[in-house]
């Protein structure tokens, strides 16, 4: 009787250290998350807006439409205040043993960076259990999974955040890192926004931070998918665009959005460290002229674009 508790105790302990493992995965899948969705620690998060809630999702989800983890129209990456962002978790029946998978529609890869973005915001408030659905929704009825249109009740907690300043970057923070040879400075949009031939409305004037690479947010899912790739391909794409290793790396995009997904490539599928993201990226950025960018169109191109856009 002995021999048989000792064993029953090994393998508890065996299956509770492999169970955790597997909850700390940055990335489910489809079939990963059904196998968990009941377990009582786990909240299905759905950002995607309320009529697509209301209209399906997964049982037991709870909605939290991706609107109310971002910031005023004129500077949408901006955190909301922190009692705004920890009433949102505590009514989301979220504390710190709660194993939280963020669910997006899965359209394509920019929106993914909805589901990057609340996972940061997440972690930047001190939880630590997370991960998102590869693939979003789609990917969740793609497999044959089920969906309803309850919405579940659930108790709220007095979850207290406790920051994670190691993962944010402020606007004087990226300052001090420009033209630091140890630093590293990830623009993550698309090419065109990089090389100043396109400007956000967001931002005052189009180009980037000076001495920033291009790593396009993109790069990191299957062609025509919001599927992310492979740890492994992750970091061959890592190696082939970051070869330099460096102490510290800051994302940024226009909104911190596709810098999102970037700082979730780089550091929970890759494994980097001290890689941090700036959730106001240009849009906070390019309203000094006195900070330091590049790519920047003389002012004869600019207002040539203008008048393209009024006239054209």
């Amino acid at each position: 009787m002995k021999r048989l508790s000792a064993r029953l105790g090994a393998l508890f302990l065996a299956f509770g250290a492999s169970s955790a493992a597997w909850a700390a995965q940055p990335l489910l899948t489809p079939s990963e998350l059904d196998a968990a969705r009941q377990q009582p620690s786990v909240r299905v998060i759905d950002i995607r807006p309320p009529d697509a809630y209301a209209a399906g999702h997964i049982p037991g989800a709870v909605s939290a439409p991706y609107a109310q983890w971002r910031g005023p129209a004129n500077n949408p990456g901006q955190l909301p205040p922190l009692d705004t962002l920890t009433q949102l978790v505590r009514g989301l029946g979220i504390d710190r043993d709660t194993h939280a998978v963020v669910v997006s529609s899965g359209a394509d890869g920019t929106d993914f960076g909805a589901s990057a973005r609340v996972y940061w915001t997440l972690k930047y408030l001190g939880l630590g259990n997370l991960s998102v659905l590869n693939g979003g929704l789609k990917a969740w009825a793609d497999a044959g999974l089920p969906q309803d249109r309850t919405a579940p009740t659930v108790a709220a907690t007095a979850f207290e955040p406790k920051l994670d300043a190691s993962i944010i970057a402020t606007t004087e923070q990226v300052a001090a890192q420009v033209g630091n040879p140890q630093a590293r400075l990830v623009d993550a949009r698309p090419l065109d926004f990089y090389l100043g031939k396109v400007k956000a409305p967001t931002a005052q004037v189009p180009g980037t931070i000076q001495g920033a690479v291009n790593v396009e947010n993109g790069r990191w899912f299957k062609p025509g998918t919001s599927i992310f790739v492979s740890p492994d391909e992750a970091r061959k794409i890592a190696a082939e665009l970051l070869p330099e290793a460096k102490s510290e790396t800051i994302s940024f995009c226009n909104t911190g959005h596709w810098a999102a997904t970037d700082w979730f490539a780089l550091s929970e599928v890759v494994g980097q460290k001290n890689v941090r993201l700036y959730p106001e990226s240009l849009a906070e950025w390019s309203q000094d002229p006195d900070r330091p960018m590049e790519h920047v169109p003389g002012r004869g191109s600019q207002i040539l674009d203008k008048l393209k856009g009024v006239f054209g």
